[in-house]
């Protein structure tokens, strides 16, 4: 039978291994646990990492868990050279991924009549970067592709999951309601 330590200290290895977020269930079958208690688990551990001195901490994405360098150490991290870093993207990427983000999952045509331009070099920019992925197929008719965010969306822009964007307010004098498609 694991210690609790034990556990934090196999979480803590595997994660820095893996670089990328790993899913709590796949966390649990390695350390031969249910997920409850390594949910419970990796919560005191990033609280741990976060209220001592220490360059990294822990972050849960969408349900799964990543070690992560503190922001407050970037500026000694970039002398390295070999940072995975935000994405840099244009307008047109930025409103995209918004419109993705907030209507997801959202189609193609969606997307274009939000915007009023056509969107597929940018939708193809964004899956390049690995921050959207098609989602599968509307039931309209063509069966359109249907576009969702990914995981290193999560990851590049500092969420834990969707339910973390920003709220978004809207001045009716500004936006008609009925100007926005609601399919």
């Amino acid at each position: 039978m694991l210690t609790i330590r034990e556990i934090e200290c196999i979480l803590e290895a595997v994660l820095f291994t893996a670089g990328d977020p790993v899913p709590v269930e796949k966390l649990a079958d390695i350390c031969a646990q249910d997920r409850k208690t390594i949910q419970g688990i990796l919560e005191n551990l990033a609280g741990q990492m976060l209220n001592t001195p220490r360059g990294i901490m822990l972050r849960e994405m969408d349900g799964a868990w990543q070690l992560c360098t503190k922001p407050a150490y970037a500026d000694y991290i970039a002398q390295l050279g070999t940072v995975r870093k935000t994405p840099g993207l244009t307008q047109a990427a930025y409103e995209t991924l918004s419109i993705v983000a907030y209507r997801q999952p959202v189609t193609r045509a969606v997307i274009e009549q939000i915007r009023g331009v056509s969107c597929d070099g940018v939708l193809l920019k964004l899956q390049e970067k690995n921050l959207i992925r098609e989602a599968g197929r509307d039931d309209t008719p063509g069966k359109p592709f249907l576009f969702e965010t990914t995981m290193e969306f999560l990851r590049a822009f500092g969420f834990a999951s969707i339910r973390d964007l920003p709220k978004l307010e809207l001045n009716a004098e500004e936006f008609a309601l009925e100007d926005l498609p609601l399919d």
